[in-house]
This record gives C-alpha cells, structure tokens and sequence, in this order.
C-alpha cells in the first residue's frame, strides 16, 4: 500500500489550511535566514571595501572614525596631522607610495578627494577609460559618478544632496574641473568619487602645495617645508615586514599607524555578537510556529478518524496510518523550509543592493554553511516534533 496517495488526498482536501501552515514555516526560517546571510555579506562587503588600503596613518583619535573617513568616505571631521610629520609620512623610503588624503569638498553628492597618481592606478587596478590627471584643473572620476570623460564641474565645500544646486553654487570654489579619466567599478564608496591632484585642494584653500612657488609639478617628492597637515595618508608597503615596521614607527604620541582590519574587527565581533543573538531568537519563533502548527494538524487529523478506522478494519497495519501522517507533516515542513531560505535569500539581496546604492559599498549575499545549518536544524525539530501526531494517529484504537 502507498501511504503518499493518503497523504496526497489529505493536502488537497485541506489545502487553504496547509498553505498557511507552510508560509508561517517560511516567513519564520526566512528571518533567520536573512539576518544570517546579511551579516556576512556585511562583513564580506566592508572586508573586501578595505582590501586596498593597506596601512592608515592619521592624527591620534578614534581608529574607527579614520576608517570611517578614509576608507568608506563618510563625513565626519578627524583632526589634521601636523605639517611636518605629514612630510616626513610622504617620504617614507619602505613604501611603494604615500598617498596623502585631502577631503572637505563634494559635487551634487560625490565627494571629492584630493590624492595622487599613484593611488588612483593602485585603487582602481588601471583606468576604464581616459587618462590620468595631469594638472591641476583635472580630475578621474569614479565608475559610478554621472559625468562623462570630458564633463566640467566645480568642487563645493562641503557636502551637497545631488538635487541642492542652490546651496552647491553658494559654496562653490572659483575653480573648474574637467574629467580626463575614469575609474574601473571597486565595489566601494569611491565609485562615487571624484579624484583629484592634493596640489589642488591645497591650492583651493590657500594652503602651501608641497612644491615650489611656481612650480606646476604634481604629486611626490614633496618639498618637506611646503607641506601643509592632511586628515590621513595610506601607505602601500614594499613588503610585509615593512608594513609592520612602518605600523610600528609612526605609532607615536602625534601619529597613529593602523591596518584597516584592526578598526574593522572589534566591529566584527559586534556583529558577530548581534548574529547569533538574532538567530537564537528566529530559531525560538520557527520552534513555536512549528508547535503552533502541529497543534493544529493535529485537529485536522482528528477530523479523519473514521477515515484511518476504515482503514485499519481493510487490514492497514498501524505503521500504514503513521506513514500518511507523517509525510504530510514532512511535506508541509520541508517546503515552508525551502521557501523560507529562498525568501531570506531575497530579502538579504534587496537589503544589500539598498544599502549599496546608499554607502557605495557592495555587499555579495551568499547562502552558506551557516544559513543551510540553520534550516537543517529547524528541519529536524519540526520532523522530530511531527512523529508525536503521527504516534497519535497510529495508535488510536
């Protein structure tokens, strides 16, 4: 005898009623799902935003909020380094480069940074298009900026909504940029930036250019004596050890030296901490939506009595009517299971592509070993707890 053609008869009789067991089983296992998956693509995404910036040298403060600035170009004020260890950072002989940072100004909601060549080439891998600039009135777009190779604009100080031109021109420096190149797509803030020489920021605040009166050069060696402070320099070391011997070095009571993952991780054990918090808790709601729900299969068993007594008088074995039960139960859980994890899924990807489209920083979502866990382990409690009705079944006289 084949229990599924039971099985089957009783989900279409009840289909309304199995329906809403199964998306109670998905909405429940989708949260999980999602605040599990969110957090690594998170931890991924921020990761991954930070894989080129291999050293961080800023004025003593807050680690985070130099990241913060640096890396992920969120606005915020971290104090200046004083001329003269700026100039002594930028001449560091261990590095490949030291690319000073100089922000304060944007255009229509595109922060403007001031660096040099050699940064925009390691940053990007290459440019998509374009050149690199070459003047002081030049600059290189990131992938995401809406201007064209070519386009013209005047940097802002400040920082201006995209739809603000008002306040834009009230803040506007006399200066007019022109796009020579583009950068390929990072996956980070600086996708919307605009680059452009650190002479030029200087320039535009009435600040020392770190060369000569007169001298239209751009980028190092910098004359030590015309170096005005900056907010951060990133430093790519030649080697490893280097890096550590630099860290060490400028870690000194007017200058801190950082890798990036060492702001990063206490944020990461934070989330981490939030992660499994939230999956405990979507755990206990998928436990109790499944007790709900085997309360009311039970019902709705009960309201086949006569059906498995007839049955069982056409010599079913007991085993015969465990079976029946069971597998609707099995049907109802596994399903509401997978559409839950394909729901979490998406809720995680519209998450991310809307925390991208705000911050800039691309956040992969991925299903994982700790997400299949996490619905195997509600699979397994809801078939060990669906045994108890089909027991019931079997053994009514």
């Amino acid at each position: 005898m084949n229990p599924w053609l039971v099985a089957r008869a009783g989900l279409v009789r009840h289909t309304a009623s199995y329906a809403v067991f199964c998306l109670l089983i998905a909405l429940a296992t989708a949260i999980g799902v999602a605040v599990s998956a969110q957090e690594a693509a998170l931890r991924n995404g921020s990761a991954r935003a930070a894989d080129r910036f291999d050293l961080l040298v800023a004025a003593p403060g807050s680690q985070t909020d130099a990241v913060l600035a640096a890396i992920y170009l969120r606005r915020g004020t971290i104090p200046l380094m004083t001329p003269q260890d700026t100039a002594r950072v930028l001449a560091e002989p261990r590095a490949k480069f030291a690319a000073p940072l100089g922000f304060g100004d944007s255009w229509k909601g595109s922060p403007v940074v001031g660096s040099i060549t050699a940064f925009v080439e390691h940053l990007s891998g290459g440019l998509a298009s374009g050149r690199m600039f070459a003047a002081e009135t030049e600059a290189v777009a990131g992938a995401a900026v809406r201007l064209p190779v070519g386009g013209r604009f005047n940097p802002a100080h400040g920082a201006h909504d995209e739809d603000d031109d008002h306040d834009h021109e009230q803040h506007a420096h006399g200066v007019e940029i022109t796009i020579v190149g583009r950068m390929k797509p990072t996956g980070t803030p600086w996708d919307n930036a605009i680059v452009i020489p650190i002479e030029s920021v200087w320039r535009t605040h009435q600040l020392p250019t770190g060369h000569a009166e007169g001298e239209t050069r751009l980028g190092p060696p910098f004359a030590a004596e015309n170096v005005p402070g900056v907010p951060a320099i990133i430093i790519a070391p030649r080697t490893i050890s280097y890096a550590y011997g630099i860290r060490a070095l400028w870690r000194t009571t007017s200058t801190m030296a950082f890798f990036p993952a060492e702001a990063l991780t206490p944020l990461y054990a934070v989330l981490g901490d939030v992660r499994d918090l939230m999956s405990w808790f979507a755990f206990a709601a998928q436990a109790l939506v499944i007790v709900a729900i085997l309360a009311g299969v039970v019902a709705i068993v009960g309201l086949h009595r006569r059906r498995f007594a007839v049955l069982r008088a056409l010599g079913a074995p007991g085993a015969y009517v465990f079976a029946c039960v069971f597998l609707q139960l099995a049907i109802i859980i596994l399903a509401g299971a997978l559409a839950g994890l394909a729901i979490g899924a998406g809720a995680a990807w519209g998450v991310s592509q809307a925390f991208a489209a705000r911050t800039g920083v691309a956040l992969p979502v991925s299903i994982g070993a700790s997400e299949l866990t996490l619905v195997g382990a509600l699979v397994t409690f809801g078939l060990l707890a669906a045994v108890m009705p089909a027991v019931m079944a079997w053994r009514r006289p």
